[in-house]
């Protein structure tokens, strides 16, 4: 009897998935966001338009068409994917890296919820606050320059398997850190550099060949011209090998975040 009163302790009575776990998780990380809407939503989208204004101004009228575009079309997808994938980031690793540093990490650690539901659940967050932040642009967009998405499931993809990527490397960022300054380095300096010098402002086709092929192998370059595609029908590679290397790099880093969380490197002391 003591044996298999044992026995019954041990069975995970939710199954193979922890669903309630997991859903209860994703509610947590997405509230989060819209309990502060007006800064994680709406300043994303004034931020958007204000670059929209100003490099329209400064350079549109004398710059001339790119890629048989205009260049405010041009740079319309460019900044909201990049607004799309800064969000995403910013969503897990400042959630992982508040945690840490308050001390309730624990909170997170202590249900019963495996590594890879720990991933999805973060997950969940940033790639909801990445569709967010793309639909109010995307519908600023229709409104003010007339842009209405050519391929929109294309764009859709591209839009969230950015958002999973950048989620999941807001995740290993924010494990990794253990103070803010660390946090803030990681997006001065990896992030926002990858962002911006991977075709949100201008043809890769323009670079010397040396700078074009390093973008070429900046995934975030993949994700900017896959949703260029999408939105307005013109990009500077395949699509569909666009697709590919988004995927397959979602896939890696998101498993780095998994066996970080199912090792608790640097987040049990």
């Amino acid at each position: 009897m003591q044996n298999t009163g044992q026995m019954i302790a041990k069975e995970r009575r939710f199954g193979r998935v922890n669903w309630l776990g997991l859903l209860t998780l994703g509610q947590r990380e997405v509230l989060r966001f819209l309990n502060v809407w007006t800064q994680t939503l709406l300043a994303p989208v004034v931020t958007a338009g204000l670059f929209m204004l100003i490099f329209t101004i400064a350079i549109g009228p004398r710059r001339g068409d790119v890629m048989g575009v205009d260049f405010t079309t041009f740079i319309a997808p460019g900044i909201l994917m990049m607004t799309v994938i800064q969000n995403a980031f910013a969503n897990t690793s400042s959630s992982i890296v508040v945690a840490k540093v308050q001390g309730n990490i624990v909170d997170t650690l202590m249900p019963p919820l495996s590594a890879g539901e720990l991933v999805l659940g973060y997950l969940a967050g940033g790639v909801a606050r990445g569709l967010m932040v793309a639909l109010a642009i995307a519908v600023a967009l229709w409104v003010f320059l007339g842009i209405v998405p050519q391929q929109p499931l294309a764009a859709l993809f591209f839009v969230v398997v950015g958002g999973a990527l950048l989620s999941g490397i807001g995740m290993v960022a924010g494990i990794f850190a253990e103070k803010f300054d660390q946090m803030a380095a990681i997006t001065n300096f990896i992030v926002t550099p990858l962002a911006f010098l991977s075709g949100t402002f201008y043809s890769v086709e323009a670079l010397p060949p040396l700078l074009n092929d390093i973008s070429h192998a900046n995934p975030i370059f993949y994700l900017i011209d896959g949703v260029r595609w999408g939105m307005i029908g013109v990009s500077d590679s395949s699509p569909l090998l666009g697709a590919v290397v988004a995927v397959v790099s979602t896939v890696a880093i998101n498993f780095v975040a998994w066996s970080f969380f199912r090792r608790g490197y640097r987040l049990k002391a």
